[in-house]
């Protein structure tokens, strides 16, 4: 069974200035914003990156899952690691099976999908989906409009998600739950970190050292133009340390 890494969430108190930052740094362009979200007290903008999407939510009402978030983990950052399989119907019995809680399930036509409780899981909120067209890594993505996400592919500066990182206190024990979760067995890198490999893109482990807690804290993107990433990020007032930029909360490695 195969699984790809199609979408990656942040979580932010405003939209909209970090979408500015998102795109006047990483060359992006928003292809998509959901009406529907407002019935969880939530707006969003999704922007592709490659193959894949980075989605920005934020509260729009008092008391959302969101805004909890916000202030448990002190302030924007990540929030969901949005996955694509092949087949759901075994995936979501494999997950039932190992008493996992189901906060959202999504039916539509041609996408079905269910989000697990992070405290069952750990990290952060992790979701499978299924969309048709699974076979092409450009196909549609219901959570990005469908079919019409291409309009907005911007690769000039950044083409793709090369890792995501997830951090906690024990990286070991985080990383063997999600490979359970994934059905994927773990590897490690040179530093001996563990490594969940997705079909596109890895998940890393790594300990928590920020003062943040357990959470998705970095993001690694395959950057075509560095050049131009570093000076609109200086222009932003982000933070850079060495290839690594700061936007919303999470650190963007430039590889």
């Amino acid at each position: 069974m195969s699984l790809r890494l199609r979408q990656i969430c942040l979580v932010a108190y405003q939209l909209e200035p970090v979408i500015e930052t998102l795109t006047a740094v990483f060359g992006l362009a928003v292809g998509h914003r959901d009406p529907g979200l407002d019935i969880f007290g939530l707006e969003n903008a999704i922007l592709p990156v490659g193959n894949s999407f980075l989605e920005v939510v934020a509260p729009i009402q008092e008391q959302t899952a969101a805004e909890r978030y916000l202030k448990r983990r002190k302030g924007n950052g990540g929030y969901m690691v949005i996955t694509q399989c092949d087949d759901l119907q075994p995936r979501q019995q494999h997950v039932e099976k190992l008493g996992i809680r189901l906060v959202h399930q999504m039916d539509y036509e041609g996408f079905q999908g269910f989000q697990m409780h992070p405290q069952d899981t750990g990290g952060a909120i992790f979701e499978i989906d299924w969309n048709e067209g699974f076979e092409q890594p450009d196909g549609p993505w219901w959570p990005a409009g469908g079919t019409n996400w291409k309009a907005s592919k911007r690769t000039e500066v950044v083409s793709a998600f090369q890792s995501v990182e997830l951090q906690s206190e024990d990286p070991l024990k985080l990383s063997q739950r999600w490979s359970e979760i994934a059905q994927i067995p773990l590897g490690t890198n040179d530093q001996g970190q563990p490594l969940l490999p997705f079909e596109n893109a890895t998940l890393r482990f790594v300990k928590a050292s920020d003062g943040r807690g357990e959470g998705l804290g970095g993001i690694d993107l395959k950057v075509v133009n560095q050049e131009h990433v570093l000076r609109h990020a200086e222009q932003q007032g982000c933070s850079i340390e060495g290839n690594q930029v700061t936007v919303c909360g999470i650190r963007f490695g430039l590889v």
